[in-house]
């Protein structure tokens, strides 16, 4: 992946609406940003207009995912440049299971601090079967989160559908994000993936009460149980209960930033990015 030039027409177009992008940000206490695989294949052909583009719509931040371990420093260096140059942040980073092994940890923290990320997320895993499979992830996210912190920065985890799906083979057929929970850290911040919980038919204003202080970031991303929509639904557009799961995020979840996601829609990933945005203030207005 390479960081290319902006054209001095896209970086003009985009820049242009960017005092309005600054004043969106003042009107909210609690930020949101975007989670880049939104518009991953816009990333992949130009990420530098692809973040100014995000900036001007209003977003006050966002989270890179999987492919920017590939970048080399100079690449991360430029890009932790746009960020400033933009006024917004890297909130946090989308990793696979593989970087927080021994070997790759110490260049995820290293990328995460030069892109002025907070937390070092682990998206999901796929561990041996049972119980000893997702304790020996919560093991892996300890030992990670002793080498983050010393650094500033902390960990994550991040759910799919499969962490919220009762597994037979697990004691009283309990959920695999319970032995998450239950064995790590509380400064190890559990991720809701808002969407994937409601398909595996669990409740998220549920699951952030029972665990006060841990919803540090949310993505927002809603679903439609109609086959034909599934994730292709817009924010708002699904059965997701955004007043109640904000009230709790914001209550007991301890929640420090929102990342709006989606996976893909019937417009543009821009076009998408930029009406979920409008809808996430019309909803969350403060």
């Amino acid at each position: 992946m390479t960081l290319s030039t902006l054209s001095r027409r896209r970086f003009l177009t985009y820049s242009a609406i960017l005092p309005w992008a600054l004043n969106a940000r003042a009107a909210t206490s609690i930020p949101v940003g975007l989670e880049l695989y939104s518009v991953r294949e816009e990333l992949k052909r130009d990420p530098q207009a692809t973040v100014t583009a995000v900036a001007g719509m209003g977003y006050q931040g966002v989270e890179f995912y999987a492919p920017y371990f590939d970048w080399t420093e100079s690449q991360t260096k430029e890009m932790r440049k746009l960020l400033d140059d933009l006024g917004i942040r890297c909130f946090s980073t989308h990793n696979d299971s593989s970087f927080f092994n021994r070997e790759n940890l110490p260049k995820a923290r290293d990328f995460n601090l030069i892109l002025g990320s907070k937390y070092v997320v682990m998206a999901s895993a796929q561990p041996k079967p049972g119980v000893d499979g997702w304790k020996a992830v919560a093991e892996t996210l300890n030992f990670a989160a002793d080498q983050l912190e010393s650094a500033g920065l902390k960990a994550g985890y991040h759910n799919h559908q499969l962490e919220f799906t009762p597994a037979a083979n697990l004691p009283m057929n309990a959920r695999p994000i319970e032995i998450i929970a239950k064995n790590t850290k509380p400064t190890i911040m559990l991720q809701l993936d808002v969407g994937t919980c409601l398909e595996a038919g669990s409740d998220p204003v549920a699951w952030i009460r029972a665990n006060p202080g841990r919803i540090r970031s949310l993505h927002c991303k809603d679903w439609s149980p109609d086959p034909a929509k599934g994730y292709a639904v817009l924010f708002g557009e699904g059965v997701a209960d955004w007043k109640n799961i904000f009230a709790a995020a914001e209550g007991a979840g301890g929640v420090e930033y929102y990342l709006v996601e989606q996976e893909g829609s019937r417009f543009s990933e821009l076009d998408t990015a930029r009406k979920c945005l409008e809808e996430f203030r019309a909803r969350h207005p403060n």
